[in-house]
């Protein structure tokens, strides 16, 4: 996913730094001269994953495009405690005015970066890979989708129009798995290259399932022996994803079960923001 600037996220940038007041900055202006020019340096206070430089790039020119911003490292990369990310010049009473707003983002973003990766690394050699879900921030999706990658995760679906999940509350309306399934084949038609997944919880509604062949079955909330007989019934034709109730403490026990992913809300609605700070100098 290539993020560019675009005027949504210009107007996010905005709404942030409106709601901190940062051009009212009354401590700023008291303390610092108008015309004075200062350096500071962004550093890690914490080992994690870069994620968020573009935005935080956005954020300092959006106020002044007069900025100098150096980057020593680059979003996906590994970083430690102390280590300098990037420094940046120009009139110190709006450095230190747009400060918490562009490290909210990277924080942020690079908590998403960091957690994805534990979860990464925690089923390496296994082949199967770690994807996120829709469970995000509003109006964050398409920076926290990025920072998935950043930490070495996959994306699912983007939005409701991406692709067909078909959940509990869907199959209830259509009357049954296979009606569901049938009736989302036939609007995929309409929209090339539409995959359609299923959720199932049951080792008979993934007999169900398969007899009506979709792209994808979700095996949601089974324990690790049920999550293996499910995968030995499913051919290989179709990709098997697996979700809910999986923690870092038995990802690596169901991804041994043979599914080819496994979906982790966790890392995009509660990864801890990662600890960075600003320090003039």
């Amino acid at each position: 996913m290539i993020l560019s600037i675009n005027p949504q996220l210009l107007q996010h940038i905005h709404m942030a730094l409106q709601e901190d007041a940062y051009d009212q900055d009354l401590t700023a202006i008291a303390t610092i001269p108008a015309n004075q020019i200062g350096r500071a340096t962004i550093i890690s206070k914490a080992h994690g994953v870069l994620s968020g430089i573009d935005v935080a790039k956005a954020v300092f020119h959006t106020v002044n495009p007069a900025f100098i911003t150096t980057w020593f490292k680059d979003d996906g990369e590994a970083i430690a405690p102390f280590e300098p990310l990037c420094t940046l010049e120009g009139p110190l009473q709006q450095l230190l005015s747009v400060e918490r707003t562009a490290l909210n983002y990277m924080q942020h973003l690079s908590g998403i970066a960091t957690e994805t990766n534990r979860y990464v690394q925690a089923i390496e050699g296994t082949g199967c890979t770690i994807v996120d879900t829709r469970k995000t921030a509003p109006g964050m999706r398409a920076l926290e989708k990025r920072a998935v990658q950043h930490g070495g995760g996959n994306n699912h679906r983007h939005d409701l129009a991406s692709g067909m999940l078909i959940k509990e509350n869907h199959i209830a309306a259509a009357g049954s798995i296979t009606t569901a399934i049938e009736a989302c084949r036939a609007l995929a038609k309409m929209h090339p290259d539409t995959w359609v997944e299923v959720e199932c919880e049951t080792l008979e509604e993934v007999a169900e399932a398969v007899a009506a062949a979709p792209d994808i079955i979700l095996l949601d909330n089974m324990d690790i022996a049920t999550t293996r007989a499910a995968r030995a019934m499913i051919p290989s034709t179709i990709i098997t994803e697996s979700s809910g109730g999986i923690t870092l403490a038995n990802l690596r026990d169901y991804a041994e079960t043979g599914v080819d992913r496994i979906a982790i809300g966790y890392i995009t609605h509660s990864a801890p923001a990662l600890d960075l700070s600003m320090r003039v100098q």
